[in-house]
């Protein structure tokens, strides 16, 4: 006798979850818990962190996530009205920006504004600076994009209503049009500070002094000083701290985006 499409898919479920509880029975019976609990919960080898890593490591983490945000934001707003721009150089140039930083690995360019910058030009940039413009000038390649999209769901409507009550076009773009524009690209754009905080431990290639340590350098001293793998699950969640939290906001910011459409 036939099985009804129910009937199979209760099948296919109960072999599924079987299958499961045989691997983690096997994971259970097989592992040497006293191993991996060295390797990757030794209480001591954490506490040994505490509290640079959250004052040293987490804290420079934030600072050069901000100021490469900070700047691809600004840059990006200007290149997605480039972008949009019924003058064509003012396009070309933006989509040939756009195109290049989207196009190269963010490590190419932390080595270009690192060291080929003082090499071809004997400019020594700050650390500071140089984080901001490598992680700044990718980010805003991406940034450019989703507030150009954000500004072409604005409905046209919005402009042609304020241009008909007296506004100029600039004064309607900066009161209106780009307000919008940035809620409806609040989703994206918090998932692009996501990745430029994941991009700041890049700055490793710059060199860095113990007070300018970000988390996965952090995390690296520490693994070598340790033998352990415990400083990295350490940073891992240190990570974590930062991203799930901007992980819900982008799910709430989305639903509520799209209750309101």
């Amino acid at each position: 006798m036939s099985m009804s499409p129910r009937q199979r898919g209760k099948v296919v479920r109960g072999a599924q979850y079987a299958l499961l509880i045989a691997l983690l029975l096997v994971l259970v019976l097989t592992a040497d818990w006293g191993e991996l609990r060295r390797a990757f919960f030794d209480i001591d080898v954490a506490k040994a962190q505490f509290p640079e890593v959250l004052t040293v490591a987490l804290v420079n983490t934030l600072m050069y996530t901000a100021l490469g945000f900070g700047f691809a934001l600004a840059l990006g707003l200007v290149l997605a009205l480039m972008r949009l721009s019924p003058v064509g150089p003012y396009r070309w140039m933006a989509i040939g920006f756009i195109e290049l930083f989207r196009g190269v690995p963010a490590l190419l360019v932390f080595i270009a504004f690192g060291y080929g910058v003082s090499f071809a030009f004997q400019i020594n940039l700050d650390k500071l600076v140089t984080v901001m413009l490598s992680l700044g000038l990718v980010g805003a390649a991406y940034i450019a994009e989703t507030i150009r999209a954000g500004l072409q769901a604005v409905p046209k409507g919005q402009l042609e209503a304020a241009r008909s009550l007296g506004m100029s076009r600039s004064r309607a773009m900066v009161s209106i049009i780009i307000p919008q524009a940035f809620r409806i690209s609040l989703p994206s754009l918090t998932n692009e500070l996501i990745m430029l905080t994941k991009d700041s431990s890049l700055i490793y290639l710059l060199g860095l002094s113990i007070s300018e340590y970000e988390l996965t350098k952090f995390g690296r001293d520490a693994l070598n000083e340790n033998r352990s793998l415990t400083p990295i699950l350490l940073i891992g969640l240190c990570y974590m701290i930062i991203t799930v939290p901007l992980g819900q906001l982008v799910r709430r910011l989305e639903a509520r985006t799209a209750k309101a459409r």
